[in-house]
């Protein structure tokens, strides 16, 4: 069952003298469950797609539907509400606020939607478990690694069980072992809770833990590879051949 929906989407900046196509009517489906990477060179457009799909954007011409809901044409008020019961996020630069304690940044979406204490506590317990940052419950970001802080985004993405979760480049600022720790979390999770991911990442290696990569190119899907039952050695020499062939390198067979 499709959880996400996108037809003809265009994004464009700038007005009609001086008009930057980004997006070039673009089609795009994500089941629930699905963990999905999303590639491309630099000025392709993912970020952007990104940004357009979660809300923080406003497409500029077509439509998305999330959980069956328009969300082109909602209003500011009502945008908020569903981002705020639906959507996740995590970011490359954590976004955690540094005046709170790791478990009180995890809480925050718990806290906005008004959870009971003993509801907040029984799911920071469980997510904070799952991505093994409970012993840091109480300590300041400041005072903890880039892979913990990164920990700390993931749960906070994740504890109020939203629809999909958006992430962009989660890997970006992390040293190659903190990645593969959060990557597998987050596949962990991914597979346990059904949590629906869609992930824009430059890294074939990040994106090998995907069950379906899609790649941009000028605006628009360019191929898309499905992990299927093959290992993740194997997908990933996979997505580096569709990255190469994306920049022009073609391979014998």
């Amino acid at each position: 069952m499709n959880i996400l929906e996108a037809s003809k989407l265009g994004k464009s900046y700038g007005n009609r003298f001086n008009r930057q196509e980004v997006l070039k009517g673009l089609d795009l489906t994500i089941e629930r469950g699905e963990f999905v990477g999303i590639m491309g060179a630099s000025g392709s457009g993912k970020t952007t797609l990104l940004n357009v799909l979660s809300s923080i954007d406003r497409a500029s011409a077509g439509s998305i539907r999330i959980e069956g809901r328009e969300m082109t044409g909602m209003k500011e008020k009502k945008l908020a509400e569903f981002r705020k019961n639906h959507l996740g996020f995590i970011f490359q630069e954590y976004n955690l606020l540094d005046t709170l304690t790791v478990k009180e940044n995890i809480l925050l979406p718990l806290s906005i939607k008004g959870a009971t204490k003993q509801e907040a506590n029984e799911k920071f317990k469980e997510v904070a478990d799952e991505l093994g940052i409970y012993d840091v419950k109480d300590k300041y970001p400041n005072e903890i690694s880039g892979g913990q802080k990164q920990r700390t985004s993931a749960a906070r993405a994740f504890i109020h069980e939203p629809s999909i979760i958006f992430a962009d480049e989660p890997t970006g600022a992390l040293d190659s072992k903190s990645a593969s720790d959060l990557l597998n979390k987050l596949s962990q999770l991914n597979g346990k809770r059904q949590a629906t991911i869609v992930m824009v990442t430059h890294d074939p290696a990040a994106a090998s833990y995907c069950s379906r990569v899609i790649f941009i190119k000028d605006g628009q899907i360019f191929s898309q590879l499905l992990k299927g039952d093959e290992s993740r050695q194997s997908f990933f020499k996979d997505i580096i051949k569709t990255q190469g062939v994306l920049g022009g390198v073609h391979y014998e067979h």
